[in-house]
């Protein structure tokens, strides 16, 4: 069946070349050329239009994405701000605690009769 398809698309190659001749066979085979160029054509237009789609969800995704991870990284900074302050205010109440005991101590130190007049 394929021979028969070959050998009767080669018969019509021959049959048209020697009617139209060698110029008319050349033109008909440019026109076969351009026609397959401008399918191929609409169809590469037709991918990048579809890729430009998708392109443009990608490109929202990605901005609420980094959206997201800026107040993560906002909400994080106020945390250890927070903590800081926490921190810093547990080191006060502690120093002031080590200057009550030191006064205690000289305190109690006195009343037992060790301190110095």
């Amino acid at each position: 069946m394929e021979k028969e398809k070959e050998v009767m698309g080669t018969e019509a190659l021959i049959e048209s070349y020697m009617t139209l001749g060698a110029t008319g066979f050349c033109v008909v085979f440019l026109g076969f050329l351009l026609i397959n160029l401008v399918k191929k054509s609409e169809t590469q237009a037709e991918s990048l239009k579809n890729l430009e789609v998708e392109n443009k969800g990608q490109s929202e995704s990605i901005n609420n994405m980094e959206g997201m991870i800026i107040k993560l990284i906002n909400r994080w900074n106020d945390s250890d701000a927070v903590r800081d302050r926490r921190y810093e205010q547990t080191m006060e109440a502690i120093s002031d605690l080590e200057k009550q005991l030191s006064r205690m101590d000289g305190i109690m130190s006195r009343m037992n009769g060790n301190g110095r007049n």
